[in-house]
């Protein structure tokens, strides 16, 4: 019997990405847009969904289980970011809305999903989490600080579920050459103050980018957590991830901050 899936954000990059290595391993996918099925001929069905809605997540789930009548992996991708820039340089309103998407868009596909998944007594939940989740990053606090929030989220969810069979877990990439670099939202509270160290993060961060790995290695890894017969808590995704968490596992506090001074360019 195939495993039935559902992928938040998968029009593209890591999401789209992950949605064709799972179809690909055998698995029924049904990954979620917010703008519906998109053009071209895809391995998977393709649902509207907007992460921010509570009605339009409801309705989402509902057509999966009515179709398959289970869900038996949640991977929570959906999410954007902003483009580099001084945490004082978002709005409050800003601020809602990409905790809005990144954390509680998360928060509400995980409630839709459990009751289902309790009553069959299995099923896991993948969130895409971020480096930044347990590193900071100067310019992209908002960001960061949604990718820690999933980090607490999904650890302490684990705990709660473990005796219903289901797991919860978090994927840990580091840059990732997609197009979501393309479609951060500017900052709308710019401050003149912040205006030269943010071009230069700015250009820093391009420079990573270009020599990022592709999103399938992520999609990869998620795979990989999928079908672990003991998953773990967490899953780095790629050399960067992994080289990063070792440095922030066991290098002193003050190496890393230095390190990642030097490498923003911010000394």
């Amino acid at each position: 019997m195939k495993k039935i899936a559902l992928v938040t954000g998968a029009s593209s990059g890591i999401g789209e990405a992950t949605a064709m290595r799972l179809s690909e391993a055998g698995f029924t996918v049904y990954g979620t847009s917010r703008r519906g099925a998109q053009g071209g001929k895809r391995a998977y069905e393709t649902l509207p969904l907007d992460v921010t809605s509570d009605d339009s997540v409801q309705t989402a789930v509902a057509a999966v289980i009515s179709i398959e009548g289970r869900i038996d992996l949640l991977v929570n991708n959906a999410g954007f970011g902003v483009a580099p820039a001084g945490a004082e340089e978002s709005s409050i309103e800003q601020a809602q809305a990409i905790f809005d998407t990144n954390f509680f868009g998360v928060v509400r596909m995980t409630r839709a999903v459990l009751p289902h998944m309790r009553g069959r007594g299995q099923g896991r939940i993948l969130h895409i989490g971020s480096v930044l989740g347990f590193l900071p990053m100067p310019y992209g606090a908002l960001y960061a600080a949604t990718k820690h929030a999933i980090e607490g989220y999904s650890e302490s969810l684990d705990h709660e579920l473990r005796n219903w069979g289901i797991r919860s877990i978090v994927i840990e990439p580091a840059y990732t050459k997609t197009p979501f670099d393309a479609n951060l939202l500017e900052p709308d509270a710019k401050l003149d103050a912040y205006g030269e160290v943010r071009g230069t993060v700015t250009r820093r961060v391009q420079e990573a980018m270009a020599g990022a790995e592709g999103p399938e290695v992520v999609a990869e890894t998620v795979l990989k957590a999928a079908l672990a017969s003991k998953p773990k808590l967490r899953y780095t995704a790629g050399g960067l991830a992994k080289r990063l968490r070792l440095l922030r596992s066991f290098a002193p506090a003050g190496l890393v901050d230095a390190g990642l001074r030097k490498d923003l360019s911010l000394v």
